[in-house]
């Protein structure tokens, strides 16, 4: 069985009408399923997949629409009448403890330690990190806040990459470098004089990344529900002539090894 990776939200910034905001349920053989992201919505749908208390966190970064559902499965471990055996696994950014800590308080000016249900590390760019059968390389991206690509890479060389939350940076088209999937957010539509640098990428950036990084095939995510997806992929398909296409809630896919 090759990885496989099930959409639970991918709408960019808010919950779009069809969609919860950024979460990526992933299976692999001998591997812990693991969720990247977990933004608003991504708790209930990931309840048609799988069980909450089995899967482990991979996080980008900690802006809301990546991970304000966690609170919702810190309850769910805590308090299903069948809990989960010991912690959960979470990688994310190095303020992740206190920033969901805040998020999760039952009262104004504490903090709800979840320590009890969660094992918290830390990504440290560039330094893989081994999951069940899985290599996973964390990059540091361009976002206002610590955020972080990344490149899974199961044992018959399959590569996914994931860019998170970024702007155009070198970092981003390493990590993508001859990538079997690239999952990539393009935000805006290609307008450099309205908007803010380093933000997100367009549809033209994100196709311009793929080909510059030699990719196989672009999915194009995190798409907000004000922009025009056909726009966002036709930018990307004017920039990359590989296979473009836009995901959506509920899709599966899977990754192979190019031959």
């Amino acid at each position: 069985m090759a990885v496989r990776i099930t959409v639970l939200g991918c709408s960019g910034s808010v919950g779009g009408p069809d969609s919860p905001t950024s979460g990526y349920l992933l299976n692999a053989p001998d591997t812990p399923p693991l969720v990247i992201d977990f933004g608003g919505g991504v708790l209930g749908a990931l309840q048609r997949y799988a069980d909450p208390g089995d899967v482990n966190v991979l996080l980008s970064h900690l802006h809301a629409d990546h991970c304000l559902d966690l609170p919702g499965l810190f309850v769910w471990r805590r308090y299903h009448p069948n809990p989960p055996e010991g912690k959960a696994l979470m990688f994310g950014p190095s303020d992740t403890w206190s920033r969901l800590a805040a998020a999760s308080s039952p009262q104004g000016g504490e903090l709800d330690d979840f320590n009890d249900v969660f094992d918290i590390r830390h990504w440290i760019d560039g330094r893989s990190e081994r999951f069940g059968a899985l290599d996973v390389l964390p990059r540091l991206v361009s976002h206002p806040t610590e955020s972080y690509g990344m490149r899974f890479t199961d044992p018959s060389g399959a590569v996914l990459v994931y860019s998170g939350d970024t702007g155009v940076c070198d970092s981003v088209v390493e990590l993508a470098r001859d990538a079997d999937v690239f999952l990539c957010e393009a935000s805006w539509t290609h307008d450099p004089d309205n908007r803010p640098p380093h933000v997100h990428l367009s549809g033209a950036e994100a196709g311009q990344i793929a080909a510059k990084a030699n990719v196989r095939e672009l999915l194009l995510t995190h798409i907000p529900p004000w922009t025009s997806r056909e726009d966002v992929i036709s930018e990307a398909k004017a920039e990359f002539d590989g296979p473009v296409r836009a995901v959506v809630c509920g899709e599966t896919f899977e990754v192979h090894r190019s031959s």
